[in-house]
């Protein structure tokens, strides 16, 4: 009989602890301290990642999962152009397409991309075009048109040998219709089996697969193998399904299917190709749906995608490997005591001692959260709410305010608020940061109209400092009084995705938000910064639940707020943060929720030995 080591490689060792890093694949050790035999074995799973900026459906997705573009997209309209790029933690703005695309088919590379075909997103448009666009990672160029217009396709291959099957040819007329691209020109190449839309696909231009779909409505399970030249039937999916462009990713031989219609509701199956037969696999999506996607497979990603009736910004990472990924998520903490909007928070407390103050309906309230619950603490002097706040949660500081616009200063020292001097700009809706002896006010109310005006506090007097590029109110604020970042906001009537950073003297600007806010809360220092929440509108409707994250360059989306909300408060760090307070229905519905940020993680899958 052979010995274990002589198969493996490695003997049986005797640690007092787990082995912690990625050789530990098929190890078996003895653990003297649990008195057990252990070993690491590989998983596969998908875990949250962070989610678009904007929710929809009918993306071009290409790329891998640490790479990856979303490249237009449907509700009608406004989505066609939108591009977001993912770099594994986030997504950042890309290169707008310079055509309206819904539901286009997708290959190639973050640097060498390719879109063609799809939906001229505009409202009343339901035709199929036959465009196709080449991108190289910061801008688009036109390439040859296909000779068939078609929607709702699925692609494979490179920008340079590329190959485009079946989809619509209309509303109503589906195809088995394939062609090759070239990096110039498409090719007329044989036809499919199996004329349909909405297929998943992968591997390259001389060896391809095409799974799924539906003619029109039903979904199938067919799979169909591509060699280059002609179409040959390969074993069927278990689940049938209705994809969503490039819901797939791998070769031809190892590949993986997710998601998906099943007529009417929608999927989390996800299965795997080995070149023979399709299986199904343990890992689903958390959430159902019929999600674009791409990568390989044992790295994919699925992004946005529908559960109707409704868009979806979602994004799932799936991996398989030893390591067990929990993706960065918000949970909830303890309940504020009193719901209040415009609440006032110690920016520079942490996620276990924070500070809300202030809000509502111009409230005095102030509450202490100790990392798991809030208690009352002596009330302020002067009710408000919307005014600049910083500090810590045993050294606070509250300034300005609303209602009317206010200039008043208050300290709380741990115990109780002293009125301190005044600022010399009587000012509301404007935002704060740094410390209670290095203050910064920045924006606001201030007469005549959105703030320019920035002012510096010492511990006792104000001072002015540079004023703001973009005049705004109801931005978001966090750092020092050295190093401040100001962000968002409304210079009348739309919000703004402006980024400005102050260095102590003077304001300049910065890579923008993805998506412009007002009313949003902030977290954290100028280099490391968490932009929450918001509402997109002029008024404070339509409260969202996106957060994003700026390293002091740019910003990408991070972990979205489990509940969506604007006039929110905010302490601690990227790494843990504090979001507490707001409206969730545009001043109508005052929030009492607390949610704790925590970023990903991951550990190694170590299991115990059995004998059963």
């Amino acid at each position: 009989m052979s010995e274990y080591k002589n198969i493996i490689g490695k003997g049986v060792r005797f640690l007092s602890s787990n082995l912690d890093n990625d050789q530990a694949e098929g190890q078996i050790w003895y653990n003297s301290t649990d008195k057990v035999f252990r070993n690491v074995i590989s998983l596969s799973a998908w875990s949250a990642g962070a989610n678009l900026s904007t929710a929809r459906n009918g993306i071009a997705s290409f790329g891998i999962q640490t790479s990856n573009v979303a490249a237009g997209g449907s509700p009608y309209p406004g989505v066609g152009t939108l591009v977001e790029e993912y770099n594994g933690t986030g997504w950042t703005a890309g290169t707008a397409l310079p055509g309206n695309t819904g539901m286009g088919g997708a290959a190639g590379t973050e640097t060498a991309g390719l879109v063609f075909g799809g939906i001229d997103d505009n409202p009343g448009n339901t035709n199929s075009i036959n465009s196709t666009r080449e991108y190289d990672g910061s801008s688009w160029t036109s390439g040859g048109n296909m000779g068939n217009e078609r929607s709702q396709t699925s692609g494979f291959g490179t920008q340079t040998a590329a190959v485009v099957a079946a989809g619509f040819l209309s509303t109503t007329t589906t195809t088995a219709n394939s062609e090759s691209y070239n990096g110039t020109s498409w090719s007329e190449g044989n036809n499919a089996n199996n004329a349909r839309r909405n297929t998943g696909a992968a591997g390259i231009s001389t060896a391809g697969i095409m799974f799924g779909g539906g003619p029109p409505a039903t979904p199938n399970n067919h799979s169909e193998e591509y060699d280059g030249t002609s179409w040959s039937e390969g074993n069927d999916l278990n689940t049938a399904r209705l994809m969503s462009q490039q819901t797939g990713g791998g070769t031809q031989t190892d590949a993986i299917a997710f998601g998906g219609n099943i007529d009417p509701p929608v999927s989390n199956a996800t299965e795997n190709y080995d070149g023979t037969s399709w299986t199904t696999n343990s890992a689903t999506l958390a959430t159902a749906r019929a999600a674009p996607g791409c990568g390989t497979s044992t790295a994919a990603i699925a992004v946005g995608g529908r559960v109707p009736p409704n868009n979806q910004s979602l994004t799932e990472e799936y991996n398989k490997s030893v390591t067990v990924i929990t993706g960065a998520a918000w949970a909830s903490g303890g309940n504020l005591g009193t719901a209040r909007r415009g609440i006032g928070s110690s920016i520079a407390g942490t996620q276990d001692a924070a500070l809300g103050f202030g809000g509502g309906s111009y409230s005095a309230d102030t509450e202490e959260y100790n990392g798991t619950s809030w208690s009352e603490q002596n009330n302020l002097g002067t009710a408000r709410s919307f005014g600049g706040s910083g500090g810590t949660q045993t050294a606070g500081l509250f300034m300005g305010g609303q209602f009317p616009a206010r200039a008043q200063t208050e300290e709380y020292d741990g115990t109780s608020w002293s009125e301190q001097n005044d600022m010399s700009i009587a000012r509301g809706r404007s935002s704060g940061c740094g410390t209670q002896t290095a203050g910064l006010v920045f924006g606001g109310t201030a007469p005549p109209g959105p703030g320019l005006a920035t002012e510096e506090y010492d511990g006792t007097n104000w001072s002015n400092g540079g004023n703001l590029g973009t005049g705004r109110y109801d931005l978001g604020g966090a750092g020092t009084q050295t190093a401040g970042l100001a962000f968002g906001g409304s210079p009348p009537p739309n919000p703004t995705t402006a980024t400005e950073e102050y260095n102590g003297t003077s304001w300049t600007s910065s890579g923008n938000l993805n998506r412009a806010r007002r009313f949003l809360g902030g977290v954290g220092i100028q280099t490391a910064c968490f932009a929450m929440g918001g509402g997109t509108q002029p008024g404070t409707t339509t409260p969202i639940a996106n957060v994003e994250e700026y390293d002091g360059t740019s910003w990408k989306t991070a972990a979205s707020l489990a509940t969506a909300r604007n006039g929110l408060g905010g302490s601690g760090t990227t790494s843990a943060g504090l979001a507490f307070g707001g409206d969730t229905a545009g001043s109508t519905a005052a929030s009492n929720a607390t949610e704790e940020f925590t970023p990903e993680s991951s550990a190694l899958n170590v299991k115990t030995i059995t004998i059963s």
